[in-house]
């Protein structure tokens, strides 16, 4: 019989697709390409099958429902799960697996960072440490992107006294605690399959310099020094281009950034927009987005030097070493210290106009520079394609839960965490938006179960 594998997205699962439903999505098609019988859970309908995985949505289902739907299956792979499900799961024979590969709290840090202090935030990040807190003391392993990363989950695991004799005798490098599956790209690299940029966007032709930003404009991230840095280019030479693939966030229930309304306004000030920064406003649809990169000149990324960078893994960057372009970003974390190590671009100090105008030149002029990094792009490229990066997670699937005593914890940390969600909502909606879709909750409950 095969094993019942329940993969979990943690955002919209579509045409359009950010990080964490991309990451699920191929995590469920390689599972399903070893043979295993897998199940892709979201938080909406997936209007577009996918081949060899029954999907299902996810709304409105509450922590009742989830373990329900978990017992079904052997392996769950989720990034989180309602905190009363954790516990109920805890130790049972379904086996858990957690990834971690996207720090939230320190996202939520840089996300409030240089704004007024809300209440809302700091209840989110309670929130949202109770319920990592609960998945490392629940979990039967967990998967992260980078040795730094496992690096500071080991830590944590230590710290929850998870790092114990039992787990050492097991396996002293405790790899079967928590491994590094990275993010990942498809094997075969994008073709250009006709005009998407060049021809069809203001003022982009075949004699352009094109810069593409791929991801999406997040308060954490650095849009302005690269506008800054093409404003200055602009001065002196009227070729270069950057074009921004998307604003809105494909789940339109999260709200737009405040960054993305201040690289909007900072085109506008300098007399750029439309012109040499061009914004689209929809995010490229994820099975278009080779067709874009593929008519760029150079993939461009920036960040602040905060605690976030530290140890993000930035997925959309990888993007560029898929479409074989030369990488400009800020050094610090993995990726921009990969760039840098492999020499695949430049990797430039947070903040130096300056520096982004030298680098993106040595590029932009320099045509053996920029054909040299890119053979070394197309050789480490070779590292990241899904079906080897998720090598470590399909050991992990397979191997069966166990008992995890120190794990069932108070069940009021179910109840904790519904108080948070909603003082959070009453603050962001009102009470009356509050009590109305705690009804409209129960009515899909009752319902169910009807």
């Amino acid at each position: 019989m095969k094993r019942r594998v329940l993969v979990v997205s943690a955002d919209w699962v579509g045409e359009r697709m950010a990080g964490p439903a991309i990451r699920a999505v191929n995590f469920a098609r390689e599972l399903a390409r070893r043979g295993l019988e897998v199940t892709l859970a979201t938080p909406n309908e997936v209007e577009v099958p996918i081949e060899g995985i029954r999907a299902i949505r996810l709304q409105g289902m509450d922590a009742r429902g989830t373990v329900a739907l978990a017992r079904q299956h052997d392996t769950v792979v989720a990034q989180s799960l309602p905190v009363s499900a954790m516990v109920s799961l805890a130790g049972t024979p379904t086996r858990i697996v957690y990834d971690l590969y996207d720090p939230v709290p320190h996202e939520l840090l840089a996300a409030a960072h240089g704004r007024p202090r809300r209440a809302q935030d700091d209840l989110l990040l309670t929130r949202v440490r109770l319920t990592l807190d609960t998945a490392l003391r629940a979990g039967d392993a967990f998967i992260c992107a980078s040795e730094r990363q496992r690096d500071l989950w080991l830590g944590a695991l230590g710290a929850q006294g998870r790092l114990d004799h039992e787990e050492h005798r097991r396996d002293p490098s405790f790899r079967q605690l928590i491994d590094v599956v990275p993010f990942g790209i498809e094997v075969e690299p994008p073709r250009r399959d006709g005009p998407v940029l060049r021809g069809v966007l203001p003022g982009v032709d075949e004699r352009s310099r094109v810069l593409v930003w791929g991801g999406g404009l997040w308060n954490w991230l650095d849009p302005l020094t690269v506008i800054r840095a093409v404003h200055e280019l602009s001065r002196r030479r009227k070729d270069v281009r950057v074009v921004f693939l998307g604003l809105r966030r494909p789940n339109s229930r999260v709200a737009e950034t405040t960054m993305a309304e201040r690289a909007v306004s900072l085109a506008h000030e300098l007399g750029m927009h439309g012109s040499s920064v061009l914004f689209n406003e929809e995010w490229v649809p994820y099975e278009r987005r080779g067709a874009w990169l593929a008519e760029a000149d150079v993939g461009v990324s920036a960040h602040f030097d905060t605690l976030e960078a530290r140890f993000a893994f930035r997925t959309r960057l990888l993007d560029y070493l898929w479409a074989g372009l030369p990488i400009v970003t800020t050094r610090g974390d993995v990726l921009g210290d990969l760039v840098e190590q492999e020499r695949l671009g430049v990797s430039l100090p947070a903040e130096d106009v300056a520096a982004w105008v030298a680098g993106l030149e040595s590029l932009l002029d320099d045509d053996q520079s920029r054909r040299a990094a890119c053979e070394r792009v197309a050789a480490v490229r070779q590292r990241f394609g899904w079906p080897r990066v998720v090598e470590p997670l399909a050991r992990l699937v397979t191997e069966p839960g166990r008992p995890i005593e120190h794990a069932r914890r108070s069940r009021l940390v179910g109840v904790r965490e519904g108080y948070l969600s909603a003082r959070i909502s009453v603050l962001e909606r009102g009470v009356g938006a509050t009590l109305a879709a705690v009804w409209q909750q129960r009515v899909r409950r009752v319902t169910r179960l009807r």
